[in-house]
């Protein structure tokens, strides 16, 4: 059976360790940018407040989730802090069918099982200035208790050294400077050789 995933260049794949930003970035990008649509993943975890289903998540049973897992309905899928996490195959196929563009904002573990299957798919690493700095961003959204955030900052170390692995590596040292640099990468027409930004050549090195 043909994967029609395999030549596909409408796929961009966003991974970076947690805390470092991406979901901000994303954001400001997306506002910036309606074209582009942000792929909804499905989830073993309860909604946090706020959260709609079919927006934020598809929020599954385990049992539900391991079915899609089963009949291949998933074009990625990792666990991560207990839960199961991943990407439905058949919402991205309709959007790519349309022609759009579509985002996947996922794990290590996932981007490298899309680079398997979608190898023509842009990926984008979002890392921090430092260890560091990383972990006064988490320290400051309140969320985790000391033991969490050694948990996370180990995942991070491991994360930052796959960073070689993705086509593009955006230190998010600066917020506007990170918008800018990713709308470059994302649409290099609108800009030209002569207008990019020296972070571009510095992030594809």
């Amino acid at each position: 059976m043909s994967n029609p995933f395999s030549e596909s260049k409408n796929l961009i794949v966003f991974t970076g360790p947690s805390g470092v930003g991406k979901g901000t970035v994303l954001r400001a990008i997306l506002g910036h940018h309606p074209e582009l649509h942000l792929s909804v993943s499905a989830t073993t975890r309860s909604p946090r407040p706020g959260e709609v289903e079919g927006k934020h998540y598809y929020f599954l049973t385990r049992s539900q989730f391991e079915a899609m897992v089963a009949q291949d309905e998933l074009l990625e899928w990792a666990e991560f802090a207990g839960n199961l996490y991943g990407t439905p195959r058949q919402p991205l196929l309709d959007r790519i069918a349309q022609g759009q563009r579509v985002i996947l904002e996922i794990e290590l573990e996932g981007a490298r099982q899309v680079r398997q299957t979608a190898p023509d798919a842009l990926q984008i690493f979002i890392a921090p200035p430092s260890l560091e700095e990383l972990e006064t961003r988490i320290r400051k959204r309140g969320q985790d208790t000391d033991a969490a955030i050694a948990r996370r900052l180990a995942r991070a170390k491991v994360e930052i050294a796959s960073a070689h692995e993705f086509d593009v590596q955006i230190v998010n040292d600066n917020f506007e400077r990170t918008v800018k640099t990713l709308e470059e990468v994302l649409f290099p027409n609108s800009f030209g050789a002569a207008g990019a930004s020296p972070s571009i050549a510095k992030a594809l090195r």
